[in-house]
């Protein structure tokens, strides 16, 4: 779905959005969705990719399913405690938006940079014990 340039945009997004946080956000991108519900499906990538064993339990998926247009955003428990459903479903909400425009990359950079956001509030960065504990490439399954 996306070019090398495009991924590697995305992929800055995320650099940008961890500088000053602890936590990790990662992009699945897949052409079809294999479950009825993305957030089932997006919950098996999680612990697939083993996003679950961060150190303060803070990582995020961002998952796209472009073929069958479904989108998910699957949160550890450290994050989930802290910011309510309704704060993912705004942001789901936002980027079926920026989807129906054809603003791919802006509206999942965006989503990228809200959540980073998020997570400087709640998980602060250490620069002496923090490391990025899971890659920043784009995943495509």
């Amino acid at each position: 779905m996306f070019t090398k340039a495009e991924l590697a945009i995305l992929k800055k997004a995320i650099e940008q959005a961890e500088l000053n946080t602890s936590g990790e956000i990662r992009v699945l991108i897949e052409k079809k969705c294999t479950l009825t519900n993305s957030m089932e499906r997006a919950q098996h990538l999680f612990v697939k990719h083993q996003m679950h064993q961060t150190k303060n339990r803070n990582g995020i998926l961002l998952y796209i399913a472009y073929k069958t247009k479904q989108i998910a955003i699957y949160a550890d428990e450290g994050i989930y405690k802290i910011l309510p459903p309704s704060y993912w479903q705004s942001t789901i909400d936002t980027l079926i938006i920026e989807f129906k425009e054809s603003n791919y990359i802006p509206g999942i950079c965006n989503a990228i940079h809200d959540i980073g956001v998020k997570l400087q509030t709640y998980f602060k960065y250490d620069k002496t014990t923090d490391v990025n504990e899971l890659s920043n490439e784009i995943i495509q399954e």
